[in-house]
């Protein structure tokens, strides 16, 4: 939700459409208004599923609603947000200039200007007091699940680093060599506790698997940190003509070009090293650096939000009685 002034309540906003909420409940189903910022993949969907993102108190009960909607649905407004560098997917035979040609992601503000829900499509109307609840287990399940697609886009960020030092002639520096296990070493961590959160799991009273809710918010605690590190050293590593670089018409240019292919030569051709720099570049302040830096930071709740789950998980309390009963103190 856009939540407006944060210091209030959905129902406190100047605007009561800053949270989704119910306007007007008919036989048949509800009307909903309002929208959700930053949708990831909202065009790609054929469905959405929306549901509160926050507790709920007995006043909030217009907004403690949830449902699914076609993606079509009449008055569901689509609005496209930017990316870092997207206008190069304008620029005539644009290819190496873009990073990565083939794949891509979206993000959108998605409107709900009220928006018909049938009763059978509704899955929440005014319980306010499993909002809280199913917020903390949605955000769970997303938190893991960025123990694997994070790690995914940190394992093709190794291996451009990789062949930029090779491409360089520095990929036998024992710093270079150091740089890249430290970043190996950091995404297998996230991958090992998104696993973890997941095996150390249970099965809930109605057949669905639940994730360790603990181990989930650590998960994406971490991933708060690690991708920004791992993009720094492959920075590091690949050099400032990752940023300096001029264009691909520039390359194309029948003067300009040779002088380009001239003078950027390394162990390979120039072309090569451009390639890699630009797919480096694209992950790390590019298109994908949405999904790969500020995505890792925000996406399924900022960092505050996972040191409050993992407080509430942590079971204080039984790890004092451990240490005291191993230090022989008695109360």
């Amino acid at each position: 939700d856009p939540k407006g002034d944060r210091s209030k309540g959905p129902n406190e906003q100047p605007d009561p459409d800053l949270f989704v909420h119910v306007v007007e409940k008919r036989k048949d189903g509800i009307i909903v208004r309002g929208a959700k910022c930053h949708i990831t993949g909202a065009l790609n969907s054929h469905w959405a599923l929306v549901v509160p993102t926050m507790a709920m108190k007995p006043e909030h009960a217009d907004y403690a609603v949830g449902f699914i909607t076609r993606s079509d649905a009449e008055g569901i407004i689509y609005i496209y947000g930017r990316q870092s560098c997207d206008t190069r997917k304008f620029e005539p035979d644009a290819e190496i200039d873009l990073g990565n040609s083939q794949f891509g992601g979206m993000e959108a503000l998605m409107v709900f200007n009220d928006v018909f829900v049938p009763w059978e499509n509704v899955i929440m109307c005014g319980e306010t007091e499993y909002a809280g609840r199913l917020v903390e287990r949605f955000a769970g399940y997303h938190r893991v699940s960025y123990g694997g697609c994070k790690v995914g886009v940190g394992d093709v960020l190794i291996g451009a680093a990789a062949l930029a030092a090779e491409y360089n002639g520095t990929e036998k520096a024992s710093h270079i060599k150091e740089k890249i296990i430290e970043m190996i070493h950091l995404n297998e961590s996230l991958y090992a506790c998104g696993i973890a959160a997941s095996c150390e799991g249970y099965k809930s009273a109605c057949g669905s698997y639940m994730i360790d809710l603990l181990l989930g918010n650590v998960c994406k605690l971490n991933v708060t940190r690690f991708p920004y590190e791992i993009a720094r050293l492959a920075e590091d590593i690949a050099g400032g003509l990752m940023v300096t670089l001029p264009s691909e018409q520039d390359l194309r240019h029948p003067v300009a070009g040779e002088f380009m292919r001239k003078y950027f030569q390394a162990v390979v051709p120039a072309e090569k090293r451009i390639r890699i720099l630009r797919l480096i570049e694209n992950l790390t302040f590019g298109t994908a650096a949405v999904g790969y830096r500020t995505e890792s930071m925000h996406g399924a709740g900022s960092p505050q939000a996972q040191r409050i789950m993992i407080a509430r998980q942590a079971n204080l309390e039984a790890k004092k009685e451990l240490a005291k009963r191993i230090a022989k103190i008695k109360d």
